[in-house]
């Protein structure tokens, strides 16, 4: 849990592990609450409580969301906002700087928050070791966290149904590589009564830490091989798409693991990890569709033609996840 010790000083945020259930509850969801309000407010009304401080992003992989979404927070806070989108060609890392010394530099420059996205897991947490001035925020560490992410989308499923605590939630796709599942399960752990269904090829299975992570905090979880097997049962579906930048041994893609690998019996039909109607019909009436984007419609885990869908939340998330990087914020750098 995080402690108000912990927000004093460099309230750096690297793992999921760190965030509390009181905290989520009483701290960063109310704040992300008064965001809401706050964008609501006419332009020259808005309060800004990070005038005159900057944000760096430090992007060593792309992004879309996470990156927007952070510069569109200090924004609307009153801050700056400067940085790479490819540290890895525009910037000293080409010459062979470390990580740590590029931190040290942005630290020297004075800059007051710094948003890193790294190829490497758990560079995150070295990038916080080596500053000495500045939160460092996980963006996302190769296969490791995403804990932003991870965040808004928690709050995006507290929006919904106003509790956590009792939830079923379906974790759908590429487990194995994917940081944002990874994270989410972590958080979903720290909530009472919660069960987590892991939906996956058996190949991208989740990894053994964050099961080991959800059996020493009770949480009860699943495996299976089909969503249309737990889709009736769940609150939330939360599909992933497959990750082929980080490949997997004797397989490329999704549609080959699920050939590959899957030990289906004949005349069984082929498992299922995405959205199709048939999934529409299993589902309860008051169960939403995640995806924490991008999706990708040549593996259809999310196809096209379902984003009008009115239980489809993958906008919403965006939306929240503005709120809560603003939250996040303003929590760490100017605490009431």
């Amino acid at each position: 849990m995080v402690t108000t010790s912990y927000w004093s000083g460099y309230p750096h945020v690297i793992s999921a592990d760190q965030f509390g259930k009181s905290w989520l509850l009483d701290a960063l969801f109310p704040a992300a609450e008064r965001m809401v309000e706050l964008v609501k407010l006419p332009v020259g009304e808005r309060p800004q409580p990070l005038a005159g401080m900057g944000l760096y992003n430090l992007f060593y992989r792309e992004s879309t969301r996470t990156r927007a979404r952070f510069s569109r927070a200090m924004q609307l806070l009153g801050g700056t906002v400067e940085g790479t989108e490819d540290a890895e060609a525009f910037s000293s890392a080409k010459k062979g700087e470390t990580l740590e010394d590029t931190i040290r530099t942005i630290c020297s420059l004075l800059y007051d928050v710094i948003v890193i996205r790294h190829h490497e897991e758990g560079s995150a947490a070295k990038a916080a070791q080596a500053s000495f001035g500045a939160p460092i925020i996980n963006a996302g560490d190769g296969s490791g966290e995403h804990p932003t992410q991870a965040l808004l989308d928690l709050y995006t499923i507290f929006r919904e149904f106003g509790r956590i605590d009792g939830l079923s939630i379906a974790l759908v796709g590429d487990l194995n590589r994917g940081r944002t599942v990874r994270s989410l399960a972590r958080l979903l752990a720290k909530f009472d009564g919660v069960t987590v269904y892991m939906v996956s090829p058996s190949p991208l299975a989740m990894r053994e830490d964050v099961k080991e992570y959800l059996r020493a905090h009770d949480t009860k979880y699943f495996e299976l091989l089909d969503l249309r097997e737990v889709a009736p049962l769940v609150h939330s579906v939360y599909l992933t798409r497959s990750q082929e930048e980080r490949p997997v041994a004797g397989a490329t893609t999704r549609v080959e693991i699920a050939a590959r690998f899957d030990q289906r019996q004949p005349g069984q039909p082929d498992p299922l990890y995405g959205l199709n109607e048939e999934i529409l019909e299993l589902l309860q009436d008051h169960a939403i569709i995640m995806h924490p984007l991008p999706r990708n419609d040549v593996f259809g885990e999310l196809p096209s033609r379902f984003t009008e869908e009115p239980r489809v939340r993958i906008f919403h998330q965006v939306t929240n996840g503005l709120y809560i990087s603003m939250a996040l914020l303003v929590l760490a750098l100017a605490p009431q």
